[in-house]
């Protein structure tokens, strides 16, 4: 199907880096409308918080391009009381036992935006003000109409870990503190103080689509302490090339937002950044509209630019998220961006946490290894390999491929040790295991011809399988590999226990749409001592004790 032209003409597009298709749209369509959203904030309109001490640079977002949006005529006299909060959406700091981001949306701007916080429902005595930050996407004629959106966001800084909290957003005229507003209160856990058995969730590529929202009432029953989306989170961009010429709709996102907020109001949500989430209108890079939407810890290699680039650890694991639009070879808009950045960041980080916990696990959205449509990606493989095999990763979660495949341990690009469904695996000895999760909602891919899914209770073996990887040159370079272990076309996620103690272990499952359990297996680390956080975790509270 031919993409809808919204606003520079595809050739053109075609030769032209993010960051200038982004000046080229920005010029054109700031001649045919005048943005006056900073009279509307001088107003009191959106008013916002700036010592939220989420440890991020409010200024610089209230007072970017972000901001400069224009306010619908007459919302200011608009009584707050009958514009209703959606889309709650949780998300750590960087601590993940003392901080919490709490991110909602509004139809229309509101006065004064709060969030009510107290560890019993009907005492949430403490109020912390919001922070705004606005959308405005252009009409494009023939498409669509302009769009305002609004999307709040509060800091919750120095929290109990452990703590169950109660929760309520609000603005003036709608108090969730109130009889009648008590139902939209939700709830959260801070991680503990010490490490013990805990549950994560994990996919890729999941749209608004009734596939996906069964996969979100899944996962709920799971009662994970997280959830990571490996990326293309709603697909407001269908067309994913990073390019001008994509359609975009933006209202997708407000759908994807009540869609998922059964569950992201009370698990962290945790997301980074795939190719369908480079939305070019709102920054040179395409991630303004990633920025305004979610709150997420901001301890990468710059957070202001790539909120899809942090860190965090909860109990004994360290996760990692990556903006692989970096470095992939397949689609090349965002090629480069960060000039390297990213990857001296990623290598400073791996070493810091490969001393502080017993498992890694690194997630992003181009596959690493993958048999499927996308195949692999040659250029993760040759920023991200060698330093997954330096700092001993546990274990890679990808998207893009909207299937779940799962390889062997790989070692120096081979497999390193045959890991069948219901196996364990030791990454100090025989390499690292990739899970692509891809199957969160979107429309399904398939395996290369003649290949048939492999998974528990349906095991069908191959010695090989004929796929490809792409190149620096873009092209597609044909591959036979032996690695791909398991495979299901259907739609599926990640379900992972972790456990601490004196032999710690993940404990990974695949569960269908069904409920059914495709695979699992185990990765567990070389004989060894404790990790140094076990053993401080054991001294005595001090030298008085000893």
């Amino acid at each position: 199907m031919d993409t809808p032209d919204v606003g520079i003409p595809p050739q053109l597009a075609r030769r032209m880096s993010m960051a200038e298709q982004y000046e080229y749209l920005r010029t054109k369509y700031s001649r045919r409308r005048a943005l006056v959203t900073a009279g509307a904030v001088a107003g009191g309109l959106l008013t916002g918080c700036s010592g939220s001490g989420s440890g991020t640079d409010t200024a610089s977002r209230t007072a970017s391009p972000l901001s400069a949006t224009s306010t619908p005529t007459g919302t200011g006299r608009v009584n707050g009381s009958v514009v209703t909060p959606f889309g709650r959406h949780l998300a750590f700091g960087a601590d993940p036992k003392t901080q919490m981001r709490i991110s909602w949306q509004v139809p229309l701007p509101v006065k004064k935006p709060y969030v009510r916080v107290g560890l019993k429902p009907w005492e949430l005595s403490r109020k912390i003000e919001a922070e705004v930050r606005d959308l405005h996407t252009p009409e494009v004629e023939g498409q669509r109409l302009a769009v305002e959106q609004y999307y709040l966001h509060a800091a919750l800084d120095g929290l109990r870990p452990g703590t169950t909290y109660y929760y309520g957003v609000g603005h003036e005229g709608f108090d969730p503190a109130s009889k009648e507003r008590h139902s939209t209160v939700g709830s959260f856990t801070t991680a503990p103080a010490r490490p013990g058995t805990f549950v994560f969730t994990a996919f890729g590529d999941q749209g608004v689509t009734p596939d996906a929202l069964a996969n979100d009432r899944l996962i709920l029953g799971r009662q994970p302490s997280f959830h990571l989306h490996a990326g293309d989170i709603c697909y407001a961009d269908d067309t994913g090339h990073g390019k001008k010429s994509d359609y975009y709709a933006p209202t997708t996102w407000d759908l994807f937002l009540k869609q998922t907020e059964p569950v992201a109001k009370s698990v962290p949500w945790m997301v980074t950044t795939g190719n369908h989430d480079m939305e070019a209108w709102y920054s040179p890079n395409g991630y303004g509209g990633q920025s305004a939407r979610w709150a997420l810890p901001d301890n990468g290699f710059d957070a202001k630019n790539s909120p899809g680039v942090y860190s965090f650890t909860y109990g004994n694991v360290g996760v990692v998220a990556l903006d692989a639009n970096d470095v992939s070879y397949e689609i090349p808009a965002n090629k480069g961006y960060s000039d390297g950045r990213q990857t001296a960041w990623l290598d400073r980080r791996l070493g810091e946490l490969r001393g502080q916990v017993d498992f890694i696990v690194v997630f992003f959205h181009h596959c690493t290894y993958s048999t499927s449509t996308h195949a692999s990606d040659g250029g993760v493989r040759d920023a991200w390999l060698p330093l997954f095999t330096k700092h001993q990763v546990d274990l890679v979660i990808n998207g893009h491929n909207h299937v779940y495949e799962r390889t062997d341990a790989i070692k120096g690009g081979k497999v390193g040790r045959r890991v069948p469904v219901g196996a364990s695996t030791d990454p100090t000895k025989d390499g690292i295991v990739y899970v692509t999760a891809g199957g969160a909602g979107k429309s399904l891919y398939h395996f290369p011809a003649g290949v048939k899914d492999s998974y528990e209770g349906k095991i069908a073996d191959r010695e090989s399988v004929k796929t490809y990887h792409w190149t620096k040159s873009r092209d597609q370079n044909p591959d036979t590999v032996e690695w791909s272990r398991v495979r299901y076309t259907g739609y599926s996620f990640l379900s992972v226990e972790a456990e601490a103690g004196a032999s710690p272990k993940l404990k990974v499952s695949a569960l269908a749409q069904s409920g059914e359990r495709i695979d699992y297996f185990e990765v567990r680390r070389g004989a060894r001592g404790p990790a140094p956080h076990l053993v401080r975790a054991r001294l005595p509270a001090s030298i008085g004790e000893a």
